[in-house]
């Protein structure tokens, strides 16, 4: 096992969960049923990692950094709630 996978799962689910806190539960679902869901989580927690430390890139490249980080970050919230619609529309209801 890779010491690491853990904490890198915690930081996936709660960068999943804090832009989607009513979908807790179906995140964690996700998150264990789908290598897809996870590798998407685990790509927002990092993106979002590196849109935090753009302060440290030189001054010149700085603010296309910040555009380039965001940018991904939306795209994949928008991936993400792409999934987790689709998995509400396939619960059946009672």
């Amino acid at each position: 096992m890779e010491t690491g996978k853990p904490i890198i799962r915690k930081q996936a689910f709660t960068a999943a969960a804090r832009r989607f806190p009513d979908a807790e539960f179906a995140i964690r679902k996700l998150m264990t049923d789908s290598e897809t869901f996870r590798d998407i989580c685990e790509e927002l927690a990092e993106a979002e990692w590196a849109l935090t430390s753009v302060a440290e890139t030189p001054a010149a490249l700085r603010d296309a950094r910040k555009i380039e980080w965001q940018e991904l970050i939306d795209r994949l919230a928008a991936e993400l709630a792409t999934v987790l619609q689709e998995g509400a529309r396939s619960v059946p209801k009672k």
